[in-house]
C-alpha cells in the first residue's frame, strides 16, 4: 500500500484509509471488476490535504468475502452498514462504474448523507441501454459460460484492450473478484439485478440533493460515453465537468495523476465553501 494508507475490515468489508480528519470525510465506492486498489493514487492525494478517506471493497471484490445474492440492492445495503458501523457522517461521495449507481442510490436513499459528489463513468438514468457484455451477462446461461470462462490471462487482455494505464498489479487486485464460483456468480446477480427501470423512482432526487457535484469521465469510454458525462452536467446545477480525451472507462487507471488533481481540488474548494 501508498505510505500513510491502511487496510482494515468494518461491517462485514475489507476498506482501505487514509488521513484523519474528523470533519472532512471521502467515502470511495468502487466499480467493477474492480477493488479499493482503483483508488490507490486518490487515498493519499486526499489523506495530504487534510481529509479522513476510506475505500471499502464491496462483497465478494478485493479483499472482501462474497455475501450472496450479490445484487445491486444487497451492495447499497452493505454500503449502509458500512457508514453506519464507522458512525461516518456527511461525506464526499466519490465513485466509478457500478459504484455510481450503488453509490448515488446510496445517497439518495438516505438524504443528508453526503456533502459533495464525484461521479465518473458510470449512470444513474433509466432510458439506457445495456452494452454487450452487460448484456451477455445478464442473459441465463450464456453469462455462466461467459463468467465461468475467465483466465487470468484473458482477463488481462480484456481490460487491457479498454484501458492503457491498467497495470500488472491492478490486474493482480482485480482478479480476485474471479477467485473462486460462488464470486463469479454474484457479478451475474449484479448485472442481472440492474433493471434500468429501477432509476425511475429516483428522477430528480438527485439534483435535489443539492451537493456540489464533480463529473470525472474518459473520453474513450466505450461502455458509458461521455454523452453520459455532460448529460449529468446538465443535470445537476452549478457541477463541474473534467473529461479527459486520452483516457477510456477506466479513467482512475488511464489519467491517474490528472484525475487526482482535479478531484482533490474541486472537494477543497466546494466543500470548504458549502460547510462554511
Amino acid at each position: 500500500m501508498p505510505a500513510g494508507v491502511s487496510g482494515s475490515h468494518a461491517a462485514g468489508l475489507a476498506y482501505r484509509s487514509a488521513g484523519d480528519s474528523r470533519h472532512r470525510v471521502a467515502l470511495l465506492v468502487h466499480g467493477y471488476p474492480e477493488s479499493s486498489y482503483m483508488w490507490r493514487h486518490v487515498l493519499p492525494a486526499l489523506a495530504g490535504s487534510g481529509w479522513r478517506v476510506l475505500a471499502p471493497d464491496l462483497p465478494g471484490y478485493g479483499d472482501s468475502e462474497p455475501d450472496p445474492p450479490g445484487t445491486w440492492e444487497r451492495h447499497v445495503e452493505a454500503l449502509q452498514r458500512f457508514v453506519r458501523e464507522l458512525g461516518l457522517g456527511p461525506v464526499a461521495l466519490v465513485t466509478h462504474d457500478w459504484g455510481v449507481s450503488i453509490g448515488l442510490r446510496w445517497a439518495c436513499d438516505h438524504p443528508g448523507s453526503v456533502q459533495a459528489l464525484a461521479i465518473s463513468d458510470g449512470g444513474f438514468f433509466s432510458d439506457r441501454r445495456w452494452h454487450d457484455l452487460g448484456d451477455a451477462l445478464r442473459t441465463p446461461e450464456r453469462g455462466e459460460q461467459l463468467i465461468r470462462s475467465y483466465t487470468r490471462e484473458g482477463f488481462g487482455d480484456a481490460l487491457r484492450a479498454v484501458s492503457t494505464g491498467m497495470s500488472d498489479g491492478a490486474l493482480d487486485e482485480y482478479w480476485k473478484a474471479f477467485a473462486d464460483d460462488a464470486r463469479r456468480l454474484c457479478h451475474l446477480d449484479l448485472y442481472r439485478s440492474g433493471d434500468f427501470e429501477k432509476f425511475i423512482p429516483y428522477e430528480g432526487r438527485l439534483a435535489a440533493l443539492g451537493a456540489p457535484a464533480l463529473i470525472v469521465w474518459g473520453g474513450r469510454d466505450r461502455f458509458a460515453s461521455a454523452q453520459m458525462a455532460h448529460r449529468f452536467h446538465r443535470e445537476l446545477d452549478g457541477s463541474e465537468l473534467a473529461i479527459f480525451d486520452a483516457a477510456g472507462h477506466f479513467v482512475w487507471e488511464d489519467v491517474p495523476e490528472e484525475a487526482t488533481h482535479v478531484l482533490v481540488d474541486f472537494l477543497n474548494r466546494r466543500v470548504t465553501a458549502s460547510a462554511a
